[in-house]
């Protein structure tokens, strides 16, 4: 069958001699145990609290025997009326640089006898919404359950967000997150600027012990066992993993699936259905025997009768071939065979297949500084202000509306009756997009800032606060301003004339101590 031209995309590498220095350190980037007070080592490495990359949730102790210390404790988030809120991990990164995300789940009956069965949830990255958490079946089995992505820094920080949906019906929870560098050339057929990658399946094939990662494995990706009912080849000959792009472990070259003769070899791989979407695909080869005395070994490949690869050549310095954007649905099948020039058997060593996510973008740069200053000003900010302010846009800040065009900004706040206090910071005239600001009833005190940037601003509720000294004069240049509540604070001095009788503008001023009658 030929190629369909949709799929000439295909990026293929055989073998490219990078010069790449490989290091036995540990990968840097963070690993955190999420509910924990102290460090933790576990294989000499070492498992930070989560105290510093998180302030809400509460810490809860597993009372199930034997479990490593990662999955002991969790962080457990509120789940309240079902409304979609997003509580995130915020971590330090270097921008422009790949990291590997893995979240780790162990349910333990955390949420009650009331709750047997683990709550379903929703997972984030920064604006992206990456997939929904539903650790059920793996709790059934008495198994522990991880997700894993690979996704660009944005910027100088990341933020990985646990969500609650409509569908979640107990508080949302985490055991461990992951946030590990990965080196430049992994997945680098990928266009970051666009899209992030979420793990499906990864397999190391015909090996059968423990599940391989790091020490082997540089940067710590996990290479399950995989067995077919066909023929496995053990071999002692690996290649250099230094001239392969994404840098798999030596150690998946270790064994192999083959068939007797020259017999077409078929996997039903991955070992799951596939939703619709689009998958990058990368398969690892290397021949066992040596090439230059044993003949050629040369391959066709298809997934689901689509050509995927021909003629590609096996050697014992190794092949991987990549597929960047294949459209997948349902069961997958791989058909490995014999080209026609080949004496030796079809053979695979590993697999990896991602989902291909489109990223979600992200809240406008000044938007996002100038509400985490405010954040700051404030002694008890909504519990789900961290992450992404707007998006995704189902996960918005509590108060918050946003406008997605080509920036995405932040246009109205209305926390009225949230119960805040503390003050009003200068930066919140830095959300230009504003026309309209609701903060009346709370305890918020200090002076007013001055609000003149805020040309679109229509809208500014301050009433029944406790705010003090004079209504700054520059609020009568927000010429937009069509209502101005200031009722029931404490603020002096006199009432500008740039508002006294402006036309349009419903001010309201009394309850407080001016010098001069209010309008109102």
């Amino acid at each position: 069958m030929s190629t369909p031209s949709f799929l000439l995309s295909l990026s293929f590498l055989f073998l490219s001699f990078l010069s790449i220095s490989l290091s036995q350190q540990p990968p840097k980037g963070y690993l955190i145990d999420c509910g924990a007070t102290s460090k933790t080592a576990i294989d000499d490495r070492e498992w930070l609290p989560d105290e510093d990359f998180i302030s809400t949730g509460s810490s809860k102790n597993l009372t199930v025997p034997r479990l490593i210390p990662t999955f002991s404790t969790v962080r457990s988030f509120p789940l309240q009326n079902n409304l979609r809120r997003k509580f995130c991990y915020t971590a330090r990164v270097y921008k422009g640089a790949r990291y590997l995300i893995r979240t780790a789940y162990y349910y333990g009956g955390v949420n009650g006898v009331n709750f047997p069965s683990p709550p379903v949830f929703d997972q984030i990255v920064d604006g992206t919404f990456w997939r929904v958490v539903n650790t059920t079946e793996d709790y059934r089995k008495g198994s522990t359950s991880s997700y894993e992505a690979v996704f660009e820094a944005k910027g100088t920080t990341m933020s990985v967000c646990i969500a609650s949906n409509t569908y979640t019906e107990s508080d949302p929870f985490i055991s461990s997150l992951e946030m590990l560098l990965l080196g430049d050339s992994l997945y680098n057929t990928t266009n970051f600027d666009s899209y992030a990658l979420s793990l499906v399946a990864r397999h190391s094939f015909g090996h059968n012990r423990s599940v391989i990662s790091y020490p082997d494995d540089l940067f710590d990706r996990n290479w399950e066992p995989y067995a077919e009912n066909v023929s496995v080849i053990a071999s002692n000959n690996t290649p250099s993993v230094s001239g392969f792009w994404n840098i798999p472990p030596s150690k998946i070259f270790e064994s192999a699936l083959s068939t007797d003769q020259l017999e077409p070899l078929e996997l039903r791989w991955p070992p799951l259905s596939l939703p619709n979407s689009t998958y990058y695909i990368a398969l690892y080869f290397a021949d066992h025997r040596d090439s230059m005395l044993s003949g050629s070994r040369v391959l066709h490949i298809h997934i689901n009768e689509v050509r995927y690869i021909s003629n590609l050549e096996v050697t014992s310095a190794g092949a991987a071939v990549f597929a960047t954007r294949w459209p997948l649905e349902g069961q997958t099948k791989i058909t490995l065979s014999s080209a026609a020039n080949s004496n030796a058997s079809p053979l695979i060593n590993a697999g990896e297949i991602f989902d291909i996510l489109r990223l979600g973008g992200r809240t406008h740069t000044r938007d996002v500084i100038a509400l985490n200053a405010m954040k700051s000003s404030l002694r008890n900010p909504p519990l789900d202000w961290n992450g992404d302010p707007c998006l995704p846009l189902n996960y918005t800040w509590t108060g918050i509306t946003c406008f997605e065009g080509e920036r995405i900004r932040v246009v109205t706040l209305n926390l009225t009756s949230m119960g805040l206090s503390g003050s009003l910071s200068s930066s919140i005239a830095n959300l230009t997009a504003l026309t309209g600001i609701w903060l009346g009833n709370n305890s918020l005190s200090g002076t007013i800032p001055n609000l003149s940037s805020l040309r679109l601003l229509e809208v500014l509720h301050l009433e029944d606060n406790q705010f003090n000294g004079d209504i700054p004069s520059s609020l009568g240049e927000v010429r937009s301003l069509r209502e101005l509540f200031l009722q029931n604070n404490n603020l002096t001095g006199r009432i500008p004339d740039s508002l006294v009788g402006k036309p349009g503008l419903d001010l309201r001023t009394s309850g407080n101590q001016f010098l001069s009658p209010s309008p109102s």
